[in-house]
């Protein structure tokens, strides 16, 4: 079972093994990592077609009898200043990735940290107020790879005001980050509440327990077999039935 040290702290903390010691999918991760960085596009790119582009009301010159190509509009996608043909529009490059697909790239990406042991935990009560100095010694004692990614819940305002000043730290919410966060980050800080959140997360639903809480396995259902009714005897069988007796 995989385990991380305690930043300040002569401990170490288990991992889950499930999240934290799953084998490596590439193609799982280079799709999440593409599903991310394409939602991450704002898609505002817009061009004007010629008939949005203003002016070419009358036509330029005379159909025949001027020895010069006929045109009929001085905003033809020909023209300067005219439209364009086939350009971009606003629109949107997201696209669906299957929730145990998303799953399955979090456990990789989370285990490649666990297995290089660039992974440490946080206890963010020690920062009562924002100290930027007071973090900076945290990592130095750690002497880990640099850029770092730090994650930290929702309420721990005090420790990300005291990491976001540090020179190629970043620090997200566990509900923000994502494989594209985790892979591009050489080492990874993470607080009891984040690793709770992203253990949740990232488990593999097919090795949790799904015993009821009395712990006997749930009985399985039976389903009713609906029997043919039985075919009715012809009255021909009967009469030889009973002449053979």
């Amino acid at each position: 079972m995989p385990d991380a040290p305690v930043l300040g702290a002569s401990k170490k903390v288990k991992l889950d093994d499930s999240a934290f010691g799953a084998r490596f999918k590439g193609p799982l991760v280079h799709q999440s990592v593409r599903a991310e960085q394409a939602a991450r596009r704002r898609g505002t790119a817009a061009t004007k077609t010629r008939g949005r582009v203003s002016g070419g009301g009358a036509k330029p010159w005379r159909q025949k009898g001027t020895g010069r190509a006929r045109a009929g509009s001085n905003r033809s996608p020909l023209w300067t200043g005219g439209g364009v043909v086939f350009g971009p529009h606003p629109r949107s490059y997201t696209f669906k990735v299957n929730r145990k697909e998303q799953r399955a790239a979090l456990r990789s990406a989370l285990s490649v940290h666990a297995e290089r042991r660039s992974i440490a935990i946080l206890d963010a009560g020690v920062f009562e107020a924002p100290k930027t100095r007071q973090a900076r010694e945290l990592l130095d004692d750690w002497s880990q790879a640099q850029p770092t990614l730090v994650v930290l819940a929702a309420e721990e305002s005090s420790a990300a005001l005291s990491f976001r000043n540090l020179a190629r730290v970043g620090v997200l919410s566990v509900e923000s980050v994502g494989v594209t966060d985790l892979l591009g980050a050489a080492s990874l800080v993470l607080s009891e509440p984040a690793l709770e959140a992203l253990t949740k997360r990232a488990g593999d639903p097919s090795k949790r327990d799904q015993r009821p809480h009395g712990g006997e396995p749930a009985p399985r259902a039976r389903t009713a077999r609906h029997r043919a009714p039985a075919k009715p005897a012809d009255e021909s069988d009967q009469t030889q039935a009973e002449a053979k007796a």
